[in-house]
């Protein structure tokens, strides 16, 4: 067996994405194995498996994958490639990210009782049953007058503080996790939203593209949002008939 990958400060996050190979009438496919998989991987503190539908056109089933151990969320993610569901599909990697959960460098290490209770939240989190998911990977930028890079610590801190409060707007409307990506992947970081209003989603993205943070520096990749449910649902939407 592979030694468990775990690093020093925070968990592993992946999200991936599957299109079906191609639509068969007759398809039947079998859940319980893979639902059982997840139930054993999820029995184990700090891990959680998330399937969504993607709604529209981009995919056909949605997984996301938190834990320590990296290579677990590995083995979790390879297994379902050999299951008589994960046939029927193939990978759409362009949408997907391998990341980890961090604590931003403009946060404060230390403070309250629930400054405390937010950094534990945000390195080890419980993601809270919401009715969409939507995930995004982005970058910033290393061009010219507009190299986030190239900018001092302290006007970076000043204005990822004004990002953050907006974003702080929508407290209790959008669940945001945002997760590190710089060496793992292409894109530096992933950003996961959930919330039960679509319209949220689209206000909370929308308003703070206005800030300058993302309207100078920000580098967006793929938009992609589905509904969250387990994952005969998912296979349902999808087309397949699930027959155990």
């Amino acid at each position: 067996m592979t030694d468990p990958l775990v690093a020093s400060e925070g968990w592993g996050v992946m999200h991936c994405y599957f299109r079906l190979r191609e639509y068969d009438s007759n398809a039947n496919v079998v859940a319980a194995d893979i639902e059982r998989m997840a139930d054993e991987l999820c029995s184990e503190p700090g891990y959680q498996v998330i399937w969504t539908a993607p709604l529209g056109d981009r995919a056909d089933l949605g997984l996301m994958l938190i834990g320590p151990d990296l290579v677990r969320l590995e083995r979790f993610r390879a297994s379902l490639a050999r299951t008589s569901i994960g046939v029927k599909f193939e990978q759409a990697p362009e949408l997907g990210l391998v990341s980890m959960t961090e604590l931003s460098e403009y946060t404060p290490r230390e403070g309250s009782e629930e400054h405390m209770a937010m950094l534990e939240r945000r390195v080890h989190p419980k993601l809270p049953r919401k009715r969409l998911l939507c995930f995004y990977p982005m970058s910033k930028k290393r061009e010219g007058a507009d190299n986030w890079y190239a900018l001092g610590y302290d006007e970076r801190r000043k204005l990822m503080g004004g990002h953050g409060k907006l974003g702080a707007k929508f407290s209790g409307r959008v669940i945001q996790l945002i997760t590190g990506a710089t060496g793992l992947s292409d894109w530096e970081w992933g950003v996961t939203l959930l919330s039960d209003d679509p319209k949220d989603i689209k206000d909370i993205v929308y308003e703070m593209r206005f800030d300058e943070v993302s309207a100078r520096y920000g580098i967006f990749g793929p938009f992609t949002v589905g509904l969250v449910v387990p994952l005969r649902e998912a296979l349902e939407i999808a087309h397949l008939a699930v027959v155990g």
